[in-house]
């Protein structure tokens, strides 16, 4: 284990010092300073190296946390990297975006604030980077197999690696002009500097994985036609239908979904000109949604020189502890500050959107009204309506399932109830030899889900090509998948 006594001669919770306010929000680097080294090695030390590790089922890859921590205690980083890439291929993805349900597994966090795994994993693999011991894994022959992976955010990639790796031949097709999905152009480079992704497309070229950039798949090339010519297709193209609110007003100029809004922001922030670009600078901005998109509008907004910034949420403001029905050790809902958040603006709770007004076509307010939860719906408060100025509303109130149109109709393939792609044990859609991975088959969810699905649906891939598989099989198909 770690320091025997490290979570007794260090009981505080240590992270890196954002940037200050003033000046981050001038620039679109990421938010956080580097972490002296040997405060985040103290950090690993609190890690009790628990006879039930609950941090492994807090986390939906099992990675190998009190392991990776130990040697990241004792300055192993060599050691440590490849027991962190054991179970994950993209730790620097999700060290800097998964909301780490880890860490409210952790068993210390029952009396004391839990370890600091997601930082220790973020430097765990930029250490490894920087010291070079992150290198091409090519395959040391190939299988005759093919496969095209349809989308490359997280669930793609891992896919594809890990096909790769395999001996498969694999392509991996983006609409996009450039391979990340919505690693690239939607979430800002203030979370993740798209070098970050950068580095590890170059590293997964270099294996063998093709990437075909600017293809869209059911419109360029139709859904048969990768039929015909891969011997195995996995649906990667992730949930990205929008909730829509149905108001009077809602089709006036100024009001627009959150990812109509943020991957030209992203665009521009690196480097790139975008023709017609709605932005936020001198603006009242409005927000509708609380969750991880919300707070990345607000972020783009701050740096885009909104006037003002107020995020609506219709649920109540969670409170600062767990709750009863939530407890150790299930990720809680509490209330929680991200970076952007911090950098201004008003967060409103308990509020619905009633009306969105306008003048000469344009957004010019939204009336909303306080309401509280009555048997299980929303009920407004009396005396509470209010119109609150704004020229710009973004929607951010998360994502029904995969586009419909497209690929997934000429595929033919089954949904479900929730109209994603229907999929059985080895992630294998109704349709033989196409698998999802991802948002399409599991709903909108996680980068952490997102990569353990990729994984688990590579395995299944490779059982598919070749009977048996040179991934191991999860020790729960549907949601836990272990490789080497």
């Amino acid at each position: 284990m770690a320091d025997p006594q490290g979570f007794l001669k260090t009981r505080e919770r240590e992270l890196p010092v954002r940037r200050p306010v003033p000046v981050r929000i001038k620039d679109w680097k990421e938010v956080y300073e580097e972490q002296e080294l040997g405060q985040l090695q103290r950090q690993a030390g609190r890690c009790m190296d628990c006879g039930i590790p609950f941090c492994h089922s807090g986390c939906p890859l099992g990675n190998l946390i009190p392991e990776w921590n130990d040697l990241a205690w004792k300055g192993d980083w060599r050691e440590a990297i490849e027991r962190l890439h054991a179970t994950n291929n993209f730790p620097e993805f999700t060290g800097r975006l998964c909301p780490a349900p880890c860490e409210t597994a952790c068993v210390l966090g029952i009396n004391q604030p839990a370890v600091t795994i997601k930082q220790i994993e973020v430097t765990t693999i930029d250490r490894a980077f920087d010291a070079g011991y992150v290198q091409p894994q090519a395959p040391e022959r190939l299988s005759g197999k093919t496969v095209a992976v349809v989308g490359s955010g997280p669930a793609g990639l891992a896919a594809a690696q890990q096909l790769t790796r395999a001996g498969h031949t694999v392509a991996v097709y983006e609409r996009a002009d450039k391979p990340g999905g919505l690693l690239r152009y939607g979430i800002p480079e203030f979370k993740m500097e798209k070098s970050v992704l950068d580095r590890r497309i170059a590293q997964m070229e270099a294996e063998g994985t093709r990437f075909r950039s600017g293809v869209d798949v059911g419109g360029d090339v139709t859904g048969k036609q990768l039929r015909d010519r891969y011997d195995a297709v996995v649906l990667a193209i992730g949930a990205t239908v929008p909730r829509d609110l149905p108001v009077p007003g809602r089709e006036l100029d100024g009001v627009m979904q959150a990812m109509d809004f943020l991957p030209p922001a992203n665009r521009v922030a690196l480097g790139e000109t975008v023709e017609g670009q709605v932005t936020a600078e001198g603006k009242d901005v409005i927000v509708i949604g609380g969750g991880d998109t919300g707070a990345d509008c607000i972020g783009t907004s701050h740096r885009q020189g909104a006037r003002s910034v107020t995020s609506l949420e219709i649920m109540p403001r969670p409170g600062e502890e767990r709750v009863t029905g939530q407890p150790w050790p299930t990720y809680p809902m509490i209330f929680r500050v991200a970076s952007a958040h911090e950098e201004g603006g008003d967060r409103v709770y308990a509020a619905s959107t009633k009306e969105i007004l306008g003048e000469d076509g344009k957004v010019a307010g939204i009336r909303v009204v306080d309401v509280r939860m009555e048997d299980g719906r929303f009920v407004e408060v009396e005396g509470t309506e209010r119109v609150l100025p704004a020229q710009l509303i973004l929607l951010a109130m998360g994502f029904l399932g995969p586009q419909g149109p497209g690929v997934v109709e000429q595929l033919e393939v089954e949904l479900d109830e929730r109209s994603n792609v229907k999929r059985d044990k080895d992630y294998m859609s109704s349709v033989p030899g196409v698998f999802v991975a991802g948002d399409a088959g599991r709903g909108q969810s996680l980068i952490v889900w997102a990569i353990a699905e990729g994984r688990s649906a590579a395995a299944g891939v490779d059982r598919f090509l070749t009977g048996a598989t040179a991934l191991p099989r999860p020790i729960n198909p549907t949601d836990r998948p272990l490789i080497v």
